[in-house]
């Protein structure tokens, strides 16, 4: 499994920079035309001045205007900043977009009432990046992370992918609980940790749901 999923990391990377214009089009397959709704599902979860990290093509920087929301965007990929200012501007809407590391977030301290990242990579797990959201978000922020999903439908088709997505790393084991091990790194560093598994068709999508402790 682990192999699988290094070999893969160069196909990701490109996914992302070089190929970016086939995202959508790989994001809609490979979830079978969930992808969008599965990223949606974080939304209930955010208010006021919200930071997506690794925005994307910006899809959910146009639904996060759309709740009547504050958005703004921290990627590193040019390639996805061009994607996805060139979206926001065709809806008419103002963009905020920033690029940069969520390691190193250019924003100053507590200014966002919510930090969102859907399906990102293990850096949103850093001890940096976690201490570098605590340090943007206002008291009683959150931290809303959407690190996996599963498709659950019985389809033959939605049994393939199912599969494919369990052997390639990106869905492994069955819906659960977060860990206790992920649930004393977040505590650690000052937040409290929730999670809910969202029930959307055909499939189920992990949310958690970290707040800032109030006076740490």
């Amino acid at each position: 499994m682990h192999l699988i999923v290094f070999l893969l990391r160069p196909i990701y990377f490109l996914l992302y920079h070089q190929f970016a214009w086939t995202y959508d089009f790989v994001a809609a397959v490979v979830s079978l035309g969930r992808w969008q709704d599965w990223v949606r599902a974080a939304l209930p979860e955010m208010s006021g001045r919200v930071l997506e990290i690794g925005f994307g093509p910006g899809h959910l920087q146009i639904s996060i205007n759309e709740k009547k929301l504050q958005a703004f965007g921290l990627d590193e990929s040019r390639q996805m900043a061009h994607q996805a200012s060139r979206r926001i501007q065709k809806k008419g809407i103002l963009f905020r977009l920033s690029r940069g590391y969520a390691q190193s977030i250019p924003f100053a301290k507590g200014v966002f009432d919510s930090v969102v990242a859907t399906f990102p990579a293990e850096y949103i797990f850093d001890p940096q990046t976690l201490s570098e959201v605590k340090r943007v978000l206002v008291p009683a922020g959150r931290l809303v992370i959407l690190p996996i999903a599963w498709i659950t439908g019985t389809r033959p088709l939605e049994r393939l992918v199912a599969w494919l997505l369990r052997v390639s790393g990106e869905a492994p084991g069955k819906p659960g609980p977060v860990s206790a091990a992920t649930m004393g790194r977040f505590a650690r560093l000052g937040f409290e940790v929730r999670s809910e598994i969202v029930e959307l068709k055909g499939s189920q999508v992990l949310v958690l749901v970290a707040e800032k402790k109030k006076g740490s």
